[in-house]
């Protein structure tokens, strides 16, 4: 399992590096968005360029690129959004209500998600279980920016229950902050209940069916101590480790949601950095995705072997 771990790990750190690789070129490729001639930060920005050798080779510029990350982990200056200021210190303060939405988003919707799973499971071929997966292949199918201007229209337009964006400022755990985060919680909601939902009724469906549950019952247990003794754990083999991902994962947030609920956070920082060509701050935002794509990739194939220790991850028999 550390071998495996190790080796996943080292992968991971290489695709990362191409990744990184490709789209620092292919921005570099890019011509350089004009500096205003009058402004006070045009010649440091300059001077910036030349030091990081916009005028010698891609490879050699992603050499000193590199080395300024890892030595100073300086990832460069805004030339276009923020002019002058570190493209570092502008992602920190953006990062904040991207994590507080999702979280938010994740903690409910996993009890949620969950809980209807097990509920269409246990009522199998009955309407409830018609009902639930009906609306779950629905949910999915809809992409998540409809259900953030339907909440918006419901919610926030006709029953004026919230407001349509997020409340400015930096008080993240007030109520009044708390409540213009929620239709955005809930347009990132809809799409996370529907897939665990899915995954739980496809999962316990099958353990319920399972000889060993048959075994427990002629042992003299219910079907609820059953249930809840064997098929909820062994069905949350396969849950668990979703569970993990999505955790690792609302880093990453929404970014058409961000725009939609006017949310300051990474996704609108990044739209804005390609809106504005502002391509320090969009390889910052680039290089931010993809980590958290892949370690959210990572976490999950190693805790299969964490919650089950049957699994032997990268053995050879």
């Amino acid at each position: 399992m550390i071998k495996y771990a190790i080796r996943r790990t080292l992968y991971m750190i290489l695709v990362f590096f191409i990744i990184t690789l490709m789209c620092f070129v292919l921005i570099r490729m890019l011509p350089l968005p004009a500096l205003p001639p009058d402004d006070i930060h045009t010649e440091v920005i300059q001077l910036r360029r030349e030091a990081l050798g916009y005028n010698k080779p891609y490879l050699e510029q992603f050499a000193i690129f590199l080395r300024g990350v890892f030595t100073k982990f300086d990832w460069g200056l805004s030339e276009q959004l923020y002019t002058g200021r570190p493209v570092l210190e502008i992602f920190l303060e953006k990062l904040p209500p991207t994590m507080i939405v999702n979280l938010y988003s994740i903690l409910w919707t996993i009890p949620v998600g969950i809980g209807l799973g097990i509920l269409a499971a246990l009522m199998k071929n009955t309407w409830v279980d018609y009902t639930i997966s009906t609306l779950t292949m629905v949910v999915i199918s809809v992409p998540s920016f409809v259900y953030a201007f339907l909440v918006q229209y419901i919610f926030c337009f006709r029953l004026r229950w919230f407001p349509l964006i997020m409340k400015g400022g930096t008080d993240w755990f007030s109520p009044a902050m708390f409540k213009s985060m929620i239709p955005a919680v809930m347009a990132l909601s809809f799409g996370v209940i529907a897939g665990f939902c899915r995954t739980t009724r496809a999962e316990l469906t099958e353990v319920l069916t399972s000889e060993f549950m048959l075994l427990a019952r002629t042992k003299g247990l219910t079907k609820t101590q059953a249930t809840i003794r064997h098929a909820l754990r062994n069905c949350f083999v396969v849950i668990v480790p979703g569970i993990f991902g999505e955790f690792i994962g609302i880093l990453g947030g929404s970014l058409i949601i961000e725009k939609i609920f006017s949310i300051p956070g990474v996704g609108g920082l990044t739209l804005a950095a390609i809106n504005s060509q502002d391509y320090n701050v969009f390889i910052m935002s680039t290089c931010f995705y993809t980590a958290i794509g892949l370690v959210a990739s990572l976490v999950v194939d190693i805790s299969y072997g964490f919650i089950d220790p049957r699994i032997r991850m990268g053995s050879k028999k």
